[in-house]
């Protein structure tokens, strides 16, 4: 009973510590928050906030997984219901958490950075194997609702369909440190809205890969919920 208070109690201080993480980082999306500055936000020592992340990147990394795991646990779940399914439904899914979700996308690409340089490379791994294995349970997953898929295709779609939402994103991300510089003719290609033209490069792939016929249709919501 002891052990099972002290793993919970362990737990919530580091919820509070990621929790810490996103505020300021939502915040200040530009710079990197200090040790100090999370566990004053935590209201939480600085010693003790290192017993759980040594560095501020392994933090936002953390705060990042925790992102990821929450978009894959909506995916997961949805899927595994026996409903047919449309592009539009699992796209939906994507638009809360990634699209739309708070500083998902800022800190996608802060982590991307990261783990080329800051992140050991033991943590990165792990992070990497998370992923992969989320990735191979819902790609098995999405197969038997779109038969047109061949098996083990599932996992490659989600890949690049992640692939698109990240890298348009940072191809269309408005970098603060252009200023009026994007208001220049030469860069209007770029003033595009990103969640339009996601979804319509997002379906088209979908629609490439998913043979015709399928019995789940590929199609996108013909009414979005107001959000």
């Amino acid at each position: 009973m002891l052990r099972a208070v002290a793993v919970e109690d362990k737990e919530a201080r580091r919820s509070a510590i990621l929790d810490a993480v996103e505020k300021l980082f939502l915040r200040h999306p530009d710079r990197m928050a200090s040790v100090a500055e999370v566990a004053e936000a935590a209201k939480l020592a600085k010693g003790t906030v290192y017993l759980y992340f040594p560095s501020k990147e392994e933090m936002l990394l953390a705060l990042h997984e925790r992102h990821v795991a929450a978009f894959f646990t909506e995916l997961v779940v949805l899927l595994h219901g026996s409903e047919a399914l449309a592009f539009g439904d699992i796209f939906e899914v994507a638009r809360r958490h990634i699209v739309r979700g708070r500083g998902y996308l800022d800190l996608t690409s802060r982590c991307l950075s990261l783990m080329d340089r800051e992140i050991p490379v033991e943590r990165a791994l792990a992070f990497k194997m998370g992923v992969g294995q989320a990735l191979e349970r819902a790609g098995s997953l999405l197969e038997r609702h779109f038969p047109g898929l061949a098996p083990g295709h599932g996992v490659g779609l989600l890949c690049n369909s992640y692939g698109l939402m990240v890298g348009l994103w940072q191809l269309m991300h408005s970098n603060q440190r252009f200023g009026a510089a994007m208001s220049r003719p030469e860069m209007r290609m770029f003033n595009r809205d990103y969640e339009s033209e996601v979804e319509r490069a997002v379906l088209a792939l979908w629609s490439g890969v998913i043979q015709p016929g399928a019995q789940a249709p590929v199609k996108p919501l013909s009414k979005r919920k107001s959000r």
